[in-house]
């Protein structure tokens, strides 16, 4: 049985949720495929088998998501769960503990349930925080009904206030924070190329209208420093050898590059570089733009930072 005492608190407070839930032994016992080589007791990153180590140092990947679900369309630049469940599974164990400070609607904390990780998010919006208490508790319902034969307890804090207020949470020694921040105020941009779509299904075309929004910040100087400063107050939180993953791409306004993967590593140097992965999305319909007079590309890969505190 499972026991839950998630409810919405206002800014700044807890929302906590504090469970046990039904697993399988073997899950209980490894991440890794047995079928994909053995597992080394000496492995202290994660649970994966050799092979599966050896998999993930590939530099590049293609990760199709699947459709989104309804209540999670809402949100207009969520990242999907495959891709944070892929990164956890290598940069955490079973019961370690994953960060997201711009949570969004939920995809690091149903990640971490999915992985048996703990989990702690913080998002500005109520109303993507209201739609990730109701994703946790939809998962908490579809764990009660299952009859695995392992047990293990997971605990999940969900924060609605500004990750710019971290250090009020008095927390440390966070194993692992992965993340994608707003990319500038790109959603705002008049004939953005999802905008027609999305208002014509009567979804949002932005984040929200809150002067504390770093996707409502007009100067891309100013952006740069307040998003630095976010994942400086993670860096304080992290474990000494934790890592950051930060989902992000280089982005195009007014015929202009700006490099936000570049520039974000040039500001984040209190974390040290380890590497890099290009998440691919093969599944994007190509539009011919600057056709017979320009080079422009179509985008269609973002950056996966890794930083490690050291």
């Amino acid at each position: 049985m499972l026991h839950s005492n998630l409810k919405n608190i206002e800014l700044n407070q807890r929302l906590d949720c504090n469970f046990n839930y039904h697993i399988t032994e073997e899950s209980k016992l490894k991440d890794g495929d047995r079928n994909l080589g053995k597992y080394h007791e000496f492995n202290k990153l994660n649970d994966l088998t050799s092979k599966e180590w050896l998999k993930f140092q590939k530099s590049w990947f293609i990760l199709n998501p699947k459709p989104r679900a309804k209540n999670v369309l809402l949100h207009p630049a969520k990242f999907p769960e495959e891709l944070v469940e892929y990164f956890i599974r290598f940069f955490t164990k079973r019961g370690d503990t994953v960060l997201d400070p711009m949570v969004g609607t939920g995809s690091s904390i149903i990640s971490s349930m999915n992985t048996g990780r703990n989990s702690i998010g913080i998002e500005l919006s109520k109303k993507y925080t209201n739609i990730t208490e109701n994703r946790i508790r939809e998962k908490i319902d579809n764990m009660e009904k299952q009859k695995d034969s392992g047990i293990k307890k997971i605990n999940i804090k969900l924060y609605n206030g500004d990750s710019r207020n971290l250090e009020q949470l008095k927390m440390n020694n966070i194993d692992y924070c992965i993340t994608s921040p707003p990319y500038w105020n790109m959603l705002r941009v008049k004939g953005f190329e999802t905008q027609k779509m999305r208002k014509d299904n009567n979804l949002d075309l932005y984040y929200s209208d809150n002067e504390k929004d770093l996707g409502n910040i007009d100067e891309y100087e100013i952006f740069l420093e307040e998003l630095s400063d976010i994942y400086l107050k993670v860096h304080n939180v992290l474990k000494t050898g934790g890592y950051l993953t930060v989902i992000v791409k280089n982005i195009k306004k007014n015929g202009k590059i700006f490099p936000l993967a570049w520039d974000l590593v040039n500001k984040l140097k209190f974390f040290t570089l380890k590497d890099e992965k290009i998440w691919c999305q093969d599944n994007v319909k190509l539009a011919p733009y600057g056709y017979g007079y320009s080079w422009v590309s179509n985008t269609v890969h973002h950056y996966c930072l890794i930083f490690k505190k050291e």
